[in-house]
Formats: structure tokens, C-alpha cells, sequence
């Protein structure tokens, strides 16, 4: 394969506005992008440093690029998702969920409209409510329309074929317009609160039948005027029961969660100040690393590649990439003003919080999924060249601050995920602070120490957080406990210290390898020494934090609680007693001179 000359290509590519195409050898699509000056954007992928692994593969594989000018970069960003919709390159963020999207429709043809299911927006003529996040979100709504407004949601050739009311009618959830029973100008009615119920503008409907109740009570309609009080009644219960009601407006609200191996969007919409519905997504990713990369480029394909009703507010976890002309070409498509938004407050804040946490857990259910989890032990066994599928790791951490307060992690993962129930921390002492080769001796020593004497199961795959030092400490430890039918990796950050570039170490021959950023045992392994780093870091917080809530007056021999409370009422606090002279802490009355010049040389070793 020929190399493509990116230096020709560059030398005369223009610097206005446009989209890009990128092709491999066989001509197929890789990626499609969009840039404000095109030979900025395209060139800053054939810089020599500062690449992502999921770039460099990109760039290997290109042999061709097309770029289109266009004349803005909204244009762009408008080109861009239209060909991403077309082509589904694979190194472009695409929503695997292509579907038409669930909406409420009303006809405006009919003499009695019905309110019925559709999956997209068609050729059908009327009023279209949505799009929902899911099929059920529309039935639930569709139940409450029945239940409060009564208007029809039959098929047409049903509606014009009936003799006597259905059973619709007799459990209360239509007015049988199909038999005559309700005038047009009242189903109409009825028909307009069920619209205004839909767009959000509850306050509005309480006022009309309020004002409708009140009048058909004055002109003695009284079965006309209960059928409405029992309609308040039904609208009061639902807002009290069925939603979280706020403060008024729409949005659209998205949380982003990124882990090695995994991304997830939770979307919120918010109609009417009300959360009608959520929705988990997935995206496959290949080159946007970062959430603001990420929910960009999915905020873009969400809205601009079909018939999606776009917000006035969007709101997002983080500040997107490109937030301005992503504004610009949503208000372009919307024909009105559309606010991207981030930095909020109040219920926003709360709506913001509740997307994002939903991401989060959407995720973690996502990585930890038996088929997910499987397929990356799978993956590890053929990285590693093991001879089994291994069926139980260890992964083992050291964290502390400055040498004080070591502690050492052990975490264990099998094939369902995390083992939580098998974590196992151990407070170092008795070694030099800061030596984190002892450390780790130290640790592996007492772990399976404890396992060679039946308290424990080995693990197939041991693995260190660490370089070369710390690998063969593991392997000292092994060979001291007898221990032969355990292999052993260690991970340690590349020269970058960035995620997708660590390096791997074999504790049998010592052999260093990158896998590539994309493989499922990466992720694996990022993600067990990830979790050792937490689980040892929140155990080295804890006894940092017990160590300082103790006096160092409590170790000196003869003080006891009398006089520490003594000294520290006498001087105002610890540090005032360890600034004193000898002669100043005599002059407490319970120390003697003796008892001072021992205090004076415990709080100063140094002197």
C-alpha cells in the first residue's frame, strides 16, 4: 500500500470552510469532517506528535481525501451529518438506534380526529406531538389522554362502521362520536385541552375548564359541567402522581460517560417544565475521545440527519466542542432561537445532575454485562497468549503521600466483572516511606502467604500496577512462595501518561508491548488497574486521615489525657506547643522541667 503524500495535498488546500472525506485503499469511506478552514483541520491530523492512538489508525489507512467548500461552517456541520447519515463511516461517531422515532398524531382532516401512534413524521396531514423517547412513553401518554379527555384513538374504518358505542365508551375513555353522542363543537373542545394537554400547558387548560365548568353550571348544564370537574379532578391527579413538574419550558437534557471500551448518553426531555420520558444510547466511537468531543458530534447527528423536534434549550453535562456553530445550524433547522447550555442552576442543575448520573450507571451496567465482560476476557487470553481463558484476575496498587500512610490494594475481577466481595487492602509499615518496590514485596507477600495456606484462591492472571521494578518484586514473591501457574502483566503508562498508550510488561520474559487502543483487553486491564487505583487511594485517605486526627502528645511517655488537655488549654493548640520553649512548657503546672525537656525533644527529633 502506497503512502498518501499529505505534504502535496496540504500545500494547495484551501483555507475556507467545508467538509472533508477521507478513503482507504479500497476506496471505501473512513471518516467525514467538517472545518471553519480546511487546511487548518486537515492538517492537524499528519502532525507528528500529540495523535491519539484512534487518530494514528485513521491516518494509516487513509489514501484519499475529497474536501467540498461550502460557504459557512454551519454549512458544514449541515453537509457533514447529512453524508455521515448516508454513508455510516466507520470512524464516525453513529447512533446504532436509526429508527423513526415514536410521535402523537392528530388529524386535521377528520370531522371527529382521533389521537393515534405514528412512527415518524409522514405524508399523513395534521398535528405530530413528539418525537417520544420510547414506543411506551407514547402509550403511557395515550392511556392518561383517554382517561382524562375521552377523545377517540380508533382506526377510521372501525370509527365509520358502528351501529352502537364500543366498550371504549362504556368504561368511560371516549364519548362515542362514532354513534352520535357528543355534538362536534364538543369533541372539539375536548380535543383542543387534549392538544394543549400534549404541549405542555397544563396551567392553561385548569383556567379554561374552570371558566367552561363555571358556565355550564350558570345555564344549568349540570352533566356537562361534572364531566368537566371530573376532568380537573382527573389533570390534578396525574400532575400530582404521573410527573415531576417544574419550572416551565422545554429541554432536552444530555449526561455523557466515557470508560475504556464504552460510551453512554442519557438523554432527559423535559416538556413543559414536566421529564416525560429518558433514553439510554450507546454510541460506538471511534476518534472523539474526550465528553465534549463526544456529545458533540452525537448532539449533531441526534438533531440535524431527521425529523426531530429540536428544543429551545438544550442542555449538556460539559461545555461541547464548536458549541457556536452547532447553535447556529440547530436555530438554522429549527427556525427560531435554540440555547446550548451547560453552566445552569435550580431545577436545570437538578435535570443536569439526574442525566449525567443515568449515564453513569447506564455504563457501568453496559461494561458489566456478561457477554461484554466474556468477550473481553476472550480478547485478553489472545493478547496475552495465555493457554486458558482465564477466569480470575488480581490486581494489586500502592498509594500514599510522600511515604506517609502506604497502603496496598488487591482487586479482583472474574468473568461476571468486579468481585467486591474478595477487595482486600493492606496498611504497609516496617519499610522505608516512599519505597514502593518493599511496598509491594510486602503486600503480595502477606496475600498469598494467606492463599498458600488455603485462606484464598489464586488468581490465573496477576496484575501489577507498575513498571519493570514492580513486576519482578511480584515475581521474587511468587518464586519465594512456591508459587508457579500464575501469570503475570504488568501495566505501566507510556512515555504520553495517557490512556490507550500503557505498557505492557510479561513477568516471565520481561517483553514490553502496546495493544491497540481499540481492544477489548485493553479496556479490561485499564479498567482493574483503574479500580485498584480508587480502592487503594480511598484506604491510604482513611489512614491519612486517622494518623492526623491523632495528637502526637498521645505517643510521649507520662502525658496522659489530663495533661495533653492541660497543655493544649494552656497554649491554644498542638502547633503553639510545639513552638514552645522547654522553659514555656514547664510553666504548666502538672509538667515538671523533667517532663518538659522529654516533651521538647518528642515533638523535635530533629534538635
Amino acid at each position: 500500500m502506497t503512502e498518501f503524500d499529505s505534504k502535496a495535498f496540504l500545500k494547495d488546500l484551501t483555507r475556507r470552510p467545508g467538509i472533508y472525506q477521507m478513503y482507504d485503499e479500497a476506496d471505501k469511506i473512513l471518516y467525514v469532517g467538517k472545518a471553519k478552514n480546511l487546511r487548518n483541520r486537515v492538517s492537524s491530523y499528519f502532525r507528528s506528535t500529540g495523535l491519539s492512538p484512534k487518530t494514528q489508525a485513521l491516518v494509516a489507512r487513509i489514501q484519499r481525501i475529497e474536501v467540498t467548500v461550502t460557504g459557512s461552517e454551519t454549512e458544514a456541520l449541515l453537509l457533514e451529518q447529512n453524508l455521515i447519515k448516508q454513508q455510516r463511516p466507520p470512524y464516525n461517531i453513529l447512533l446504532r438506534d436509526d429508527k423513526s422515532y415514536p410521535y402523537i398524531f392528530v388529524s386535521d382532516r377528520d370531522e371527529f380526529p382521533a389521537i393515534r401512534f405514528r412512527r415518524g413524521t409522514g405524508r399523513q396531514k395534521g398535528r405530530y406531538f413528539g418525537p417520544y423517547p420510547s414506543s411506551g412513553a407514547v402509550r403511557e401518554s395515550l392511556n392518561l389522554l383517554q382517561k382524562v379527555f375521552r377523545v377517540r384513538q380508533c382506526e377510521d374504518s372501525f370509527f365509520r362502521n358502528r351501529s352502537r358505542p364500543c366498550l371504549q365508551h362504556q368504561i368511560k375513555r371516549c364519548t362515542a362520536p362514532c354513534v352520535g353522542l357528543i355534538s362536534e363543537d364538543e369533541y372539539r373542545q375536548d380535543l383542543q385541552h387534549a392538544m394543549l394537554f400534549l404541549e405542555g400547558r397544563n396551567h392553561e387548560i385548569m383556567q379554561t375548564l374552570g371558566a367552561e365548568m363555571d358556565a355550564a353550571a350558570q345555564r344549568l348544564d349540570f352533566e356537562r359541567a361534572a364531566q368537566l370537574r371530573d376532568q380537573i379532578s382527573a389533570l390534578q391527579q396525574v400532575q400530582e402522581q404521573q410527573y415531576v413538574t417544574g419550572q416551565s419550558g422545554d429541554a432536552d437534557v444530555f449526561g455523557c460517560a466515557i470508560q475504556p471500551g464504552g460510551v453512554s448518553i442519557h438523554a432527559l426531555f423535559v416538556r413543559g417544565g414536566r421529564v416525560i420520558g429518558s433514553k439510554a444510547y450507546h454510541p460506538r466511537v471511534s476518534i472523539e475521545d474526550t465528553a465534549d468531543q463526544v456529545l458533540a458530534a452525537f448532539i449533531a447527528q441526534f438533531y440535524l440527519t431527521g425529523p426531530r423536534e429540536i428544543p429551545p434549550v438544550i442542555i449538556t453535562a460539559v461545555a461541547i466542542t464548536d458549541a457556536d456553530c452547532m447553535q447556529q445550524a440547530l436555530e438554522k433547522r429549527r427556525g427560531r432561537k435554540v440555547a446550548i447550555q451547560h453552566n445552569v442552576r435550580g431545577e436545570r442543575a437538578g435535570w443536569q445532575r439526574l442525566a449525567q448520573t443515568n449515564a453513569e450507571q447506564q455504563l457501568g451496567s453496559h461494561l458489566a454485562s456478561k457477554q461484554n465482560v466474556y468477550n473481553r476476557f476472550l480478547s485478553l487470553q489472545d493478547a496475552l497468549a495465555l493457554d486458558n481463558l482465564p477466569t480470575r484476575l488480581e490486581c494489586f496498587d500502592i498509594s500514599h503521600s510522600s511515604g506517609e500512610a502506604t497502603v496496598a490494594s488487591c482487586v479482583v475481577f472474574d468473568r461476571q466483572g468486579p468481585k467486591k466481595s474478595d477487595y482486600r487492602r493492606f496498611n504497609i509499615d516496617g519499610i522505608t516511606p516512599g519505597d514502593d518496590y518493599a511496598a509491594m514485596h510486602q503486600a503480595l507477600t502477606r496475600r498469598y502467604t494467606k492463599v498458600k495456606k488455603g485462606e484464598g484462591i489464586l488468581p490465573d492472571l496477576l496484575i501489577i500496577d507498575g513498571g519493570k521494578g514492580q513486576v519482578t518484586q511480584a515475581m521474587d514473591v511468587l518464586e519465594e512462595l512456591q508459587i508457579n501457574d500464575v501469570a503475570v502483566v504488568g501495566i505501566a503508562k507510556g512515555p504520553t501518561r495517557k490512556a490507550g498508550f500503557e505498557v505492557l510488561i510479561r513477568g516471565d520474559t520481561g517483553e514490553e508491548s502496546i495493544l491497540a487502543s481499540d481492544l477489548p483487553a485493553l479496556h479490561l486491564l485499564q479498567h482493574i488497574r483503574d479500580e485498584s487505583h480508587r480502592f487503594a487511594i480511598a484506604g491510604h485517605r482513611a489512614q491519612r486521615g486517622k494518623a492526623r486526627r491523632q495528637s502526637r502528645l498521645e505517643e510521649i511517655p507520662g502525658v496522659g489525657p489530663k495533661r495533653r488537655r492541660e497543655l493544649l488549654r494552656h497554649f491554644g493548640g498542638l502547633k503553639e506547643v510545639e513552638r514552645a520553649s522547654i522553659e514555656e512548657i514547664a510553666k504548666v503546672s502538672s509538667i515538671s522541667r523533667t517532663l518538659a525537656q522529654e516533651i521538647y525533644a518528642a515533638l523535635h527529633p530533629e534538635s
